[in-house]
């Protein structure tokens, strides 16, 4: 693991922090201002994460102003997804759980990789643009739940509903993250198709226990954002999906693990499960 973390780490890490500044300002409206008008208080939160973002765009060249952008992007979510859980009605206030689940969720991916494997940073370390099915399953997840508050309030008031999605989305979200600085240099965002020298098959740790810990941690994490949201239709939906992607996910990267490192990886196979339900993966028969 890296001893220092590295310039774009850093910066994000900066940029993030002057996101999270829009709360303090939200906040500022009844400490100063002694206004508590809600819309006052968003709009002076508003104004300020404009006015940070053309500092940012002042300040940095293209390359880093694509990571300061985002970094200071997921900051004012999460500083948001704090505000509607303190402000906002019982209905709404899962909404602002879940978005301060994903800012935390989108934002550590990038710090993740600056900490363990910084060589392969890059803005889409933030894997806020993974692919259009994620986008297209964002969006429906806000739908529904908008859906269900105007015609179904009461589902979204279950405090012990939000609990158990936060717990499953932490659960996932550690294990994830520990998977990632056990493995190190050897985790990546992209599947790899050519061995580096540096490459080792990890099998400590979280590794030992089961094959692909960081996907396993993704599937939950993904499952608890629709158990926090109380949606029992995208619930189904993100279940199906997720495992589907992570099976196919799954056989792909065994494949190019099997090329890799040959029996050495086949006795893995035999001792460690996947982790994810009803996954084997990619075996070779005899």
């Amino acid at each position: 693991m890296a001893t220092m973390l590295c310039y774009e780490g850093k910066l994000s890490v900066y940029c993030f922090l002057a996101g999270m500044v829009s709360l303090i300002v939200f906040y500022g409206a009844d400490a100063f201002w002694y206004d508590e008008n809600v819309w006052t208080k968003v709009g002076l939160a508003v104004g300020y994460y404009v006015a940070l973002n053309v500092a940012i765009r002042i300040r940095y060249n293209p390359r880093d102003y694509q990571v300061a952008v985002r970094a200071s992007f997921l900051g004012a979510v999460l500083s948001a997804g704090i505000a509607v859980f303190l402000y906002a009605d019982d209905r709404y206030k899962s909404f602002g759980i879940y978005a301060t689940l994903m800012a935390l969720f989108h934002y550590s991916e990038y710090l993740g990789i600056a900490i363990c494997n910084p060589k392969t940073l890059s803005p889409d370390s933030f894997i806020l643009n993974h692919s259009l099915h994620y986008a297209l399953a964002a969006a429906a997840s806000w739908v529904e739940f908008f859906v269900e508050v105007h015609y179904f309030p009461e589902m979204k008031s279950f405090r012990l509903v939000w609990a158990a999605g936060v717990l499953l989305c932490l659960a996932g979200e550690s294990l994830r993250k520990v998977a990632m600085i056990t493995a190190s240099k050897n985790f990546s965002h992209l599947v790899q198709f050519e061995r580096h020298n540096e490459h080792e098959l990890v099998t400590h740790g979280v590794y030992g226990w089961m094959r692909h810990p960081s996907y396993v941690g993704w599937f939950y994490w993904s499952i608890g954002t629709q158990i926090t949201l109380a949606n029992p239709v995208c619930f189904v939906i993100y279940a199906i999906a997720s495992w589907k992607f992570f099976h196919d996910r799954i056989l792909m990267e065994e494949i190019t693990l099997l090329n890799f490192f040959g029996e050495e990886y086949v006795k893995y196979q035999e001792r460690v499960p996947s982790g994810l339900p009803y996954i084997r993966g990619f075996r070779v028969e005899p």
